[in-house]
């Protein structure tokens, strides 16, 4: 499984970005998927998962209200558009397969992880 993350970039305060995640493989239709981010001399912390049906869906308090977490099964794709962006939110964001529907927030129940993409937001 191999999953490829992209559309980070720089922003201002305010803005908003939409990243991609692509995965490889026939059974992406089966996995529950999550987004993390790591800011700089930061540990990684969670920032949404969606369940593999996209019924259900999960954000970090940080982010609530202004991100969204999606999917497309036919595209092989998980999608997190971030709206309202703040400096504090600066980071490189990672998509990540998870092994778990209910764990969900720990880095430990993700099997496979994307490359990384960075977003960094201007004041």
């Amino acid at each position: 499984v191999q999953l490829q993350a992209s559309g980070g970039g720089l922003v201002q305060a305010g803005g908003s970005l939409r990243l991609s995640c692509t995965v490889s493989g026939r059974a992406f239709y089966l996995y529950n998927m999550g987004w993390f981010r790591q800011a700089p001399g930061k540990e990684r912390e969670f920032v949404a998962f969606i369940s593999w049906n996209g019924d259900s869906t999960s954000y970090a308090d940080a982010v609530k209200g202004r991100f969204t977490i999606s999917r497309d099964n036919n595209k092989n794709t998980v999608y997190l558009q971030m709206n309202s962006l703040k400096p504090e939110d600066t980071a490189v964001y990672y998509c990540a397969k998870s092994i778990s529907g209910s764990d969900y927030r720990t880095t430990r129940t993700y099997d496979y992880w994307g490359q990384g993409t960075l977003v960094t937001v201007s004041s």
